[in-house]
């Protein structure tokens, strides 16, 4: 009985293994694995903005912002948003 257990559960691992190993490769050559689609699903794209002052990516939603008119200006701290208000 426990040989019977062990065997289930090592063809189980190898069974497990092998498919990792064929989603892997899969996704190398440029498919898109069903684990992959689901997950592109699930997640919004968040468009970034560079800041002026530095050059760093910032999420709009999490960063300073300055609004000059009619244009809206993000920086990723205090420190560069004054640097941009002193130009």
């Amino acid at each position: 009985m426990t040989r019977l257990l062990l065997l289930a559960l090592l063809l189980l691992v190898v069974a497990w293994a092998f498919w990792r190993l064929v989603d892997g490769v899969i996704e190398t050559f440029g498919g898109t694995t069903r684990s992959r689609a689901q997950k592109r699903q699930r997640a919004a794209p968040v468009k970034l903005v560079r800041d002026p002052v530095c050059g760093t990516w910032v999420s709009p939603t999490n960063s300073r912002f300055l609004q000059v008119g009619e244009a809206t200006h993000y920086f990723c701290s205090d420190d560069c948003r004054k640097k941009f208000q002193s130009r």
